[in-house]
């Protein structure tokens, strides 16, 4: 039997194991449009925090005493859907679990036979070529629309999301200035190709953000993007550069604690004329698949775009690698392998 991570119940703040159960999935036979998989990887990621809440958003809310959904690479054990055969590697959203029945629901998609020959590894899907680096992608280039000589400013830049938009920029021939929590990370994302770093635990996020600006020379920044909110969405504002464009991606800062969003430099947005647009990767993905990959994929070969794994082992670990996410535990990319 297979066995799959169940909420079974909403979680007060920050997410507990009390929150979570670990169940096993009977075996049953398969029926058309379905396949049997036994996953490799898990990936665990910021917005899943929303869908523990019942509440309206742009992924449903998972359903208590269900099994939990999420990306995944898995190979195909057993088919009966067309265009797949036992030995493929999939990408799917058949997550939280270490295989199992899926159907097209779970959108399985075989991984380029062309990347994994070039040496690509297939938990790469699960970041730089998949959600993450195509959230990067679009809304550094897409959304803020960045162009060279631009001045980026990046929160939580050593996460997956955040280093994938530091190299980008850095590819693309802007000045990079990038936020993370310690002297750790901060170095490593200088090694991504940062221009300065921004420590937000060893002081405020807009001192540190000025003091960046300063030494390079820059008065503020053209671009925003955002995937922390709170003090660093508010010294983005407070140093934008008249017609700015703010990208938000996500805001960690206050998934479980709900504070309200404290703005005390909001008002720069009028005469600033600063532009600030929230999106979801799936909206412009699919419009531009062909592009990004294309693209990535190039800037992956070269080296240019690169990722540190933060690897946990064992279905027994998902709830583990996930609540981590939330104290700072990853850089780059949180990872369950199984």
């Amino acid at each position: 039997m297979s066995k799959a991570w169940h909420l079974i119940s909403r979680p007060q703040g920050l997410p507990t194991m009390d929150n979570f159960a670990l169940r096993e999935m009977p075996d049953t036979a398969l029926e058309p449009d379905q396949l049997r998989v036994r996953n490799l990887w898990l990936s665990v990621d910021p917005y899943m925090r929303g869908r523990m809440n019942d509440a309206k958003s742009y992924a449903a809310s998972f359903q208590l005493d269900q099994p939990m959904t999420g990306g995944a690479i898995g190979e195909v054990v057993e088919s009966r859907m067309e265009g797949f055969a036992p030995g493929d590697l999939i990408l799917h959203m058949g997550g939280w679990r270490d295989g199992g029945i899926i159907g097209l629901d779970m959108m399985p998609n075989k991984l380029p036979r062309t990347a994994l020959d070039a040496g690509m590894t297939p938990q790469t899907f699960l970041h730089n070529m998949g959600l993450t680096g195509g959230t990067a992608w679009i809304g550094l280039l897409r959304v803020a629309a960045a162009k060279p000589g631009d001045v980026v400013f990046v929160s939580a830049a050593a996460g997956a999301v955040g280093s994938a938009v530091v190299q980008i920029a850095k590819a693309r021939e802007m000045t990079v200035i990038g936020s993370a929590g310690g002297a750790e990370k901060c170095a490593w994302v200088k090694e991504l190709g940062a221009d300065a770093m921004v420590d937000y635990k060893a002081g405020p996020v807009l001192a540190g953000l000025a003091q960046a600006l300063g030494d390079l020379g820059k008065p503020g920044i053209d671009v925003y993007f955002d995937n922390v909110g709170g003090e660093h969405l508010d010294a983005a504002f407070a140093t934008a550069n008249d017609f700015a464009r703010f990208a938000i991606c996500g805001m960690i800062d206050v998934y479980n604690d709900g504070k309200a969003q404290e703005m005390k430099y909001l008002i720069r947005s009028i005469p600033a004329r600063i532009r600030m647009e929230g999106f979801i990767y799936t909206d412009q993905f699919f419009d531009c698949m062909e592009e990004f990959y294309a693209d990535m994929g190039g800037l992956i070969a070269s080296g240019a775009v690169t990722i540190r794994e933060t690897v946990h082992d064992g279905i027994e670990s998902a709830p583990d690698a996930f609540l981590g996410l939330f104290s700072g535990a990853n850089m780059g990319k949180m990872l369950v392998k199984l």
